[in-house]
């Protein structure tokens, strides 16, 4: 195993300070609302996170930002896809604390960026290999959602590893389509999801952040 899974394995790890346990990415309202209720339910709304919403966008930015795109471009773009001030707020403290942290231990660039441009240049700055690098971002990403469910929904561990593992074969097929894209190609249609992020603004009760 090289030095640079090891970082990657490392960095995209939920022990990795970023603090993304106290994000729910707008799972909180869907769950209150009850449109997540059970295992289904929450594989169903993580999978489309992951295939049609943030999850593709994320990951398509951080290919481009590993190959060198306009950081600034790419920054700026990241923020404006950002559905709410939550979700907002969600790639800017994740992108920031990411920066922060790589390099205090690492050497590295400290300018706060957006979640996937941090990741991004901070895996070019490392060598980090392309497929490898996007296949665990995508990973810690629905991992990250998992876990929220499992304490809200809730549901079991096990129930979550179930999850996990359907989402697998996704996972590799939007690696192999973000590795393949264009900026153009950027887009989604996880409107419930963008919406439960709005509403979440609101929530009287909330455990997380977004």
């Amino acid at each position: 195993m090289s030095d640079a899974i090891l970082k990657l394995a490392n960095w995209l790890s939920p022990a990795f300070p970023v603090g993304a346990f106290s994000y729910s990415h707008g799972l909180e309202t869907a769950i209150a609302a009850g449109d997540v209720a059970d295992r289904a339910g929450a594989e169903g709304w993580i999978g489309t996170c992951l295939c049609h919403g943030a999850g593709r966008s994320d990951a398509i930015l951080l290919v481009h930002a590993m190959r060198g795109g306009d950081v600034e471009e790419l920054d700026a773009l990241a923020r404006a896809l950002a559905p709410s001030r939550e979700r907002l707020l969600e790639i800017e403290a994740q992108g920031a604390a990411f920066t922060a942290t790589v390099a205090g231990a690492w050497e590295g660039d400290a300018t706060p960026r957006a979640y996937p441009i941090a990741v991004g240049l901070t895996a070019r700055q490392h060598g980090c290999p392309e497929q490898e690098t996007v296949t665990l971002f995508l990973h810690a990403y629905v991992a990250n959602l998992v876990s929220a469910c499992i304490r809200l929904v809730p549901l079991g561990q096990v129930e979550g590893q179930r999850i996990l593992a359907a989402l697998h074969a996704d996972i590799g097929a939007v690696t192999a389509e973000a590795l393949a894209a264009s900026l153009d190609d950027i887009g989604g249609c996880a409107l419930a999801a963008d919406i439960a992020s709005m509403r979440h603004e609101t929530q009287p009760v909330r455990l997380f952040r977004s």
